[in-house]
């Protein structure tokens, strides 16, 4: 077994990075947003702005001790980086209590009034009833009658762009090809022949979701085709036990996504009952599991979820964040073999992202110099290029 490759974690110290912008400028936004969505008390105001000045200028501060979830944070790190200051400590996990800080702040936790208020509701509903949305469902029905291959790799397309789903949908046959010769492509690196050959018509599909709104929708209709086509017997759609990173899964967002699908007009609602019935036979079920919230990479999953994707045919894991949990968010060269940085996942794993954070493995040498020869270092942060990598053996020790 190969030796398991190291790269330095990435720090939201470094003046002018993208990890810092998001720290610096991002997070007091996001205060303000959720501050003018919601008529809170002046007690939930103050609590904001303490938010906002201990992130900015303080240093991490533990949970109250009588937060349900203290014990969990202090294995999780607080007890590791209280004192530090927030750009000094892993970018990923500075993020992810930001987030619980957040939903501290607000009153989520309870007990009280605003207890499970997601604070991030308005700005999830907003998306999921625009206008570009209808669109992108009615695009659907055109879909509707094409060969089933070509129908299949728009709906993986379209889940792997979200909330760009109408360039996914025409990102398939003569489309992608042309795509791949483009001096830049969009797509960065493409293993989907190798995720069709992992789905033989029987076990079960793990699909990590990322986004909820538009993005979630894209992955419902990926899993649906999938179990109505005999490609899976089961799936298992794992999303998040409380509101995370503004736009985050919940159950409260699968279901709204599944109104909105089942509510609209012609092939969504078509697809938005085969969900319904899905869920209700048991063929596709939602799992929160409270370490999806967690502010490490997968490799430091537990017992119980290692055993799950053990178990699955495939685990397909989407978006940006979660690749930076799957292949720790480290600073590593982009040539490094996605295969090499998996091998501890207990199955196999294929993840689709839109490239949003610095972080990148598995790409070719020559993909690499195209793109910094055209765009710097612009491509790794601005959504414009995507990946689907898949490792299709396990390697992990144990498994």
């Amino acid at each position: 077994m190969p030796e398991t490759p190291t790269a330095p974690v990435i720090l939201g110290n470094e003046p002018g990075s993208f990890p810092r912008s998001v720290l610096a400028e991002r997070h007091p936004a996001i205060i303000q947003q959720v501050r003018d969505a919601f008529p809170y008390d002046p007690g939930q105001h103050r609590a904001l702005d303490a938010l906002l000045k201990n992130c900015t200028e303080g240093t991490i501060e533990p949970l109250p001790s009588d937060a349900a979830d203290q014990d969990q944070w202090a294995a999780w790190g607080t007890d590791t980086y209280a004192g530090q200051s927030w750009y000094d400590v892993p970018w990923l996990w500075s993020e992810s209590y930001f987030y619980r800080q957040l939903l501290d702040a607000v009153g989520y936790f309870g007990p009280g009034a605003w207890q499970g208020i997601d604070p991030f509701r308005p700005f999830k509903r907003a998306e999921l009833d625009a206008p570009e949305t209808d669109e992108e469902l009615t695009a659907l029905d055109e879909l509707e009658s094409k060969p089933p291959e070509e129908r299949a790799n728009s709906l993986l397309h379209g889940s792997l762009w979200g909330n760009r789903a109408d360039l996914g949908f025409r990102l398939s046959a003569v489309g992608a090809e042309s795509a791949a010769q483009a001096p830049v492509p969009a797509l960065v690196a493409d293993d989907s022949e190798l995720l069709w050959s992992l789905l033989p018509g029987t076990g079960t599909l793990c699909l990590v979701a990322d986004n909820a709104g538009r993005e979630l929708i894209p992955d419902l209709l990926l899993l649906a085709h999938l179990l109505d086509e005999g490609r899976i017997e089961r799936a298992v759609l794992h999303i998040k036990p409380h509101p995370y990173y503004v736009s985050d899964a919940t159950t409260a967002d699968v279901v709204d996504a599944l109104h909105r699908l089942t509510a609209a007009p012609g092939a969504a609602a078509t697809y938005g009952r085969s969900l319904w019935s899905a869920m209700a036979d048991g063929r596709l079920t939602v799992r929160a599991h409270p370490f999806s919230c967690a502010p490490l990479p997968y490799a430091d999953m537990p017992a119980d979820l290692r055993a799950e994707f053990a178990a699955a045919t495939l685990t397909i894991v989407k978006g940006d964040l979660n690749y930076r949990r799957l292949v720790g968010d480290c600073r590593w060269a982009p040539t490094t073999p996605f295969a090499d940085v998996t091998a501890y996942f207990p199955g196999p794993v294929a993840a689709l992202r839109t490239l949003k954070s610095d972080v990148i493995t598995g790409l070719e040498a020559r993909t690499e110099a195209a793109l910094v020869a055209a765009e710097g270092q612009r491509w790794r942060t601005g959504g414009t290029h995507a990946l689907i990598q898949v490792r299709g053996v396990s390697s992990a020790a144990g498994v």
